[in-house]
């Protein structure tokens, strides 16, 4: 496959992703935003610090893009809110018609992110919240990325990488020779090898936007790696040869009776594969957000400036290990995408049985 060919099939894949997971956002998304103007005061009091409200704040979907509060003053940018009723059809606002006052605006109630109608009717809600804006900006992010590694290769065609084309060539051969080949071999890497870059680089770039101040928290979304499990299935599955579905109904050695307890094991082994992918990259990634603010409330729980001497370095240090997670969920995700990928394709021989 060329060059070019693969840099295509690499770019309608990370499109693919974005219209996925936009889509399983419009059905999964859940959000904890409250509304920060009656959050503050409670008849003329200041409430207390609450670490469990501000660290699910960070890691849930909104409908704004929350970036700091300081004092009274909330700072946020605005986003589309897209709702559609069958009885009034598309209305599209501003989020700030929401979060600046009651949380009501023109027939439609927002409570703990979720919209409902005056009217009873069922609201069909479209909006472009936190993640799904996030989500937008990584795929932008990797076309710019990859474009200019592109033309790097174009302009430089038998000579040594430099800039990007040098810094990222690395991975992309590591995912080629360690991974795509290893598990999936010679005969049939070349078909996948888009789909596992673009699997790899799509989490690794958003595990690292995740990581920076005020960013959304894409990959902790169970909506996210729900759409990621989902498309290594279809692709595992659909790719399954003769060999991989006889394994899973009618295993070769094995007595016809035991079919009856074996061929059930092995369905739900199959079902299986895709909801450890969801799990292990949604567990992962919200845990590490979660140890991080709890270390940083210590300092606001105690009210103590002199804790931030020990919290602070422990913070920096445990933000390196992030660092290190991000690439490693990364991987891991596209190494079992790849075993799966590789039993399903794999082609078996079986000797007779004597």
């Amino acid at each position: 496959m060329s060059r070019n060919r693969s840099f295509k099939v690499f770019a309608i894949s990370i499109l693919s992703f974005a219209l996925s997971v936009f889509s399983s956002q419009v059905v999964f998304a859940q959000h904890e935003h409250e509304g920060h103007a009656e959050a503050t005061h409670e008849h003329g009091k200041t409430e207390e610090f609450n670490p469990g409200q501000t660290i699910l704040h960070h890691v849930a979907d909104e409908h704004q893009w929350h970036l700091a509060t300081i004092g009274e003053s909330h700072f946020a940018i605005p986003l589309p809110v897209i709702l559609y009723t069958p009885t009034r059809g598309l209305n599209i606002y501003s989020s700030n018609a929401f979060y600046h006052g009651s949380g009501e605006h023109d027939g439609f109630h927002l409570h703990h992110e979720h919209f409902t109608s005056e009217d009873g009717s069922h609201v069909y809600d479209f909006s472009i919240t936190k993640n799904v804006m996030s989500l937008i900006i990584s795929v932008l992010l990797l076309i710019t990325i990859f474009s200019i590694v592109k033309g790097g290769y174009a302009k430089r065609q038998g000579k040594a990488p430099k800039g990007l084309q040098s810094a990222l060539e690395p991975f992309i051969i590591f995912i080629r020779d360690e991974v795509a080949k290893n598990y999936i071999g010679e005969k049939h890497y070349r078909r996948f090898l888009p789909y596992l870059l673009t699997v790899f680089f799509f989490i690794w770039i958003n595990n690292l936007l995740g990581l920076l101040p005020g960013a959304a928290n894409v990959t902790g979304n169970i909506a996210v790696t729900l759409t990621l499990a989902v498309l290594t299935f279809i692709v595992v599955n659909f790719n399954g040869r003769k060999a991989y579905w006889t394994h899973i109904f009618a295993m070769p050695g094995v007595p016809k009776w035991m079919l009856i307890v074996m061929t059930p094991v092995e369905i739900v082994g199959m079902m299986m594969k895709p909801f450890s992918l969801m799990v292990r990259l949604f567990a992962n990634v919200t845990a590490g957000h979660i140890i991080l603010l709890s270390l940083l409330s210590l300092i606001f729980i105690f009210k103590s400036a002199a804790l931030s001497v020990i919290v602070g370095p422990f913070t920096v240090f445990m933000t390196m290990i992030e660092l290190l997670v991000a690439v490693l969920q990364a991987y891991i995700f596209t190494v079992l995408t790849a075993s799966y990928i590789g039993a399903a394709v794999e082609e078996h021989h079986h000797d007779d049985h004597h």
